[in-house]
């Protein structure tokens, strides 16, 4: 068994055999990973079912919309739903393409997608279980409540390791969804404290019947991202230039947390030629700085270099800081911040768009306005990049916000000064072009925490240095394909035409 989720073929049959009987008892069929990437390929039986069951629902049938092309009431687009951010807000000329990560199902969060990668390898493969394993998602938040959802409506039993300091909304839903309330293990910490959760995942490793889903290096989170997200990211881009031709894409932005998202950088980075953008909290900026702290941009983990972060495919690394996020998480979602917004001439439909933003979708867009004024781009340079969820995993942090920074009241007047420092503001400090030695020191940190720390050999490690090496694991996916398509059949859950 590949401890990374690498494996391309059966391991044990038996348990795939099992796998099978589950999923037929329970009616469960799982789409491939190309079908992730392009939705429109579905069954057409499937597709048909989804209009009779709620986004939100544990229903298997709800694998079948983890994908980029939901819209809100359930349906299914053309285009993945996006704002383009313009100067009316961001203050900058080139447009910010932000992608809509709350239109996922179950979890609100882009990040039931990163969890289906990393599971469905290891079912197809008998790696993992579902009649005698229980999986352990280890995560800041998102990742863990993704794990916890394809687990349940998969007949598999999930656990989510947390920091006991995350927004009271991610516990909540927790809450809600698990077997048992011992299913919620909270370690000490809040966003940055990643270690201590690792140091648990060791504990629980122990038990032979816990198989540790870690999506700091399980390369099928950097995978699905490349192909699902990076592929959803050139269709808008598509979309854009189709009525304005003269628009190219210039970059991709993405907080780095586990890594897996920003591998939809190299995709993009193969298509047309775009920098991809590492963002990190200031509070502990570890690529920046060598850094270390607590910050509480919720999303976006720290203080270590993942394991399948492609570093030398990074070109710019940029930190933000949790005040500015914290701080325009109030402005767009108070009344007196949207009519602050809406009195500078800020499109209603753009104001609106923001509650589709949470702490680390405002992360990103402030690196992305950091970007366009360092490289100084202009209207024709789309800068992409991904809300990972929405406001409304973040109620309690708003109000921690208020009652922290503005107890006289968040008025209008607040709002003016929030967006002229941490908007309009947004200095070129915190940059870094990155060269040849600039990857390779970040790519050094993470000997601490991969080799002396968990383990992994110095030889895989040092592969990750070559580009070569990001390129060849997507061979896997035709592989991994025809595993879950052999499982579907052998399930015969559902047929598949």
């Amino acid at each position: 068994m590949n401890i990374y989720g690498l494996d391309s073929e059966v391991v044990d049959p038996a348990a795939v055999e099992r796998t099978a009987q589950r999923f037929r008892e329970q009616r469960i069929v799982l789409p491939t990973f190309s079908q992730l990437r392009d939705p429109r390929t579905a069954p057409s039986a499937l597709s048909a079912q989804l209009s009779s069951v709620d986004r939100n629902a544990a229903s298997p049938a709800n694998l079948w919309r983890i994908h980029w092309y939901n819209k809100l009431d359930g349906s299914l687009g053309g285009v993945p739903e996006h704002v383009v951010l313009t100067k009316e807000l961001t203050g900058v000329d080139a447009p910010i393409v932000v992608a809509f990560g709350d239109r996922f199902p179950m979890i609100g969060a882009h990040k039931v997608l990163a969890a289906y990668g990393c599971l469905v390898p290891r079912l197809a493969t008998g790696t993992f279980d579902p009649t005698r394993h229980r999986a352990i998602w280890p995560s800041t938040g998102n990742y863990c409540r993704g794990g916890v959802a394809v687990s349940k409506v998969m007949g598999c039993r999930g656990v989510a390791v947390l920091p006991e300091g995350m927004s009271r909304e991610r516990f909540d839903w927790l809450e809600r969804w698990v077997v048992d309330e011992s299913d919620i293990i909270k370690t000490p910490g809040t966003e940055s404290n990643v270690k201590e959760i690792y140091d648990r995942c060791h504990e629980l490793a122990q038990d032979p019947g816990n198989v540790i889903l870690n999506q700091f290096c399980e390369f099928g989170n950097h995978i699905v991202h490349r192909l699902a997200t990076g592929t959803a990211l050139e269709r808008v881009a598509e979309h854009l230039s189709s009525s304005q031709p003269e628009l190219k894409v210039r970059a991709f932005v993405s907080a780095t947390g586990s890594a897996g998202t920003i591998g939809a950088g190299d995709h993009l980075k193969d298509r047309f030629g775009s920098l991809t953008v590492a963002v990190e909290a200031l509070e502990c900026a570890t690529l920046l700085y060598n850094g270390f702290g607590e910050h509480n941009i919720q999303g976006i983990g720290d203080k270590h270099v993942p394991l399948i972060h492609n570093v030398m495919g990074t070109d710019v690394v940029i930190a933000i800081s949790d005040r500015a996020t914290d701080s325009l998480n109030v402005l767009a979602n108070t009344d007196a911040g949207r009519r602050y917004l809406a009195s500078r001439g800020v499109p209603p439909e753009m104001v609106t768009a923001l509650s589709s933003f949470g702490l680390s979708s405002w992360c990103n867009v402030l690196a992305a306005i950091k970007l366009a004024k360092r490289l100084h781009l202009g209207g024709d340079d789309l800068v992409l990049t991904v809300a990972t969820d929405g406001a409304a995993m973040y109620p309690s942090e708003l109000s921690e916000a208020l009652e922290r920074d503005w107890t006289d009241g968040f008025t209008e007047v607040s709002a003016a000064q929030v967006y002229g420092e941490h908007v309009l503001g947004a200095s070129e400090d915190h940059v870094l072009e990155c060269t040849d030695t600039d990857r390779n020191r970040i790519f050094n940190l993470g000997y601490y925490t991969w080799v002396e720390q968990q383990g992994v050999s110095i030889e895989e490690f040092e592969a990750r240095r070559d580009q070569s090496f990001w390129r060849s694991l997507l061979d896997l996916v035709p592989v991994w394909d025809d595993l879950i398509t052999e499982l579907n059949g052998r399930s015969g859950a559902l047929p598949l035409a």
